[in-house]
């Protein structure tokens, strides 16, 4: 499955290292404003997204993680 995510945050967002980690692949440089990524998941699975943000200094922080039925 692919899933595509846009940068509407105005804001970089860096690729939670948990998500290569789990399986998604995906180019893990930094998702800059108004960017579109694209996340290749294992087939028969579907995308799990959680983002933090760490304030300011640290910036967001994606996680697209597989999950099956």
């Amino acid at each position: 499955m692919k899933l595509k995510y846009f940068n509407d945050t105005g804001r970089d967002i860096s690729i939670h290292p948990g998500t290569l980690a789990s399986g998604t692949k995906c180019d893990i440089n930094i998702i800059k404003p108004l960017e579109e990524r694209e996340f290749f998941l294992p087939e028969d699975t579907y995308p799990w997204v959680k983002m933090w943000d760490y304030g300011k200094e640290q910036g967001l922080s994606i996680l697209v993680s597989p999950i099956k039925d």
